[in-house]
């Protein structure tokens, strides 16, 4: 099994870096309170630090924006999941307690403001794949039942058999979500400039490390940007 990203991606996101964390033989029930406090400690911050005003100038937010709508989305409606996760703060509502890896990275996208997200590999079929869309794929959401297939020449993550995120990082599907029974996982943390590789690589390593702490298990951090597309992943 492999984690790449399509030699297309980088011809138009050239700068692209992906920090991929694979963690295997986790409890995802283990500390779950510590996870929770780490995400309630960081929707504590975004309050405290975040505005507004900051968020429509932040060049990290921007940065997803532009890419966003170079594949034919409306930042608008369709938002990069760390805006829409500061946004759901700031207008009050909840950002939730999922289960103990998703807190974990929740709350690393917080903290550093960059997308990240990530798949059960016990859920994943064959290679796990950031690409572009043909346009008919299947595509079943969160918590969802009826396809929604994407749009030709949209961002998707996919695997040998279905559209595991849409837009980028926009929705996630239903087939490879965690759960507390989760035990394989393949993270990922998210960077377009200004946001480096070396930050790409730093956070991903922190992720990594969080993980390995609260849910035990063993983790690897790498990255994956244009001179190395693609990572071996291994969970035995």
């Amino acid at each position: 099994m492999r984690f790449r990203v399509d030699d297309a991606l980088f011809e138009r996101f050239p700068d692209l870096a992906i920090g991929v964390v694979i963690a295997a033989g986790i409890d995802n029930r283990r500390h779950g309170e510590a996870a929770a406090a780490f995400l309630r400690k960081q929707i504590a911050a975004v309050r405290n630090a975040w505005s507004p005003d900051r968020l429509e100038a932040d060049p990290r937010i921007a940065a997803w924006r532009v890419a966003y709508r170079s594949f034919g989305a409306k930042p608008k409606k369709h938002r990069c999941s760390v805006e829409n996760a500061i946004r759901t703060i700031l207008d009050g509502g909840e950002l939730p307690s999922i289960n103990t890896a998703v807190d974990i990275y929740n709350a690393i996208s917080l903290k550093h403001c960059v997308p990240a997200g990530g798949d059960d590999l016990d859920r994943v079929v064959g290679d796990i794949a950031l690409t572009f869309a043909e346009g008919g794929e299947r595509f079943v959401p969160l918590n969802g039942t009826d396809s929604m297939p994407p749009k030709p020449g949209e961002v998707i993550y996919r695997d040998d058999e279905d559209v595991l995120c849409r837009r980028w990082n926009w929705r996630e599907c239903d087939k490879s979500k965690m759960t507390d029974a989760s035990r394989n996982l393949c993270l990922v943390v998210e960077g377009l400039p200004p946001v480096s590789a070396e930050e790409a690589g730093r956070i991903s390593a922190e992720l990594s490390d969080v993980v390995a702490t609260i849910c035990g298990g063993s983790t690897s951090a790498h990255l994956v940007d244009r001179n190395a597309p693609e990572v071996e992943i291994e969970t035995a």
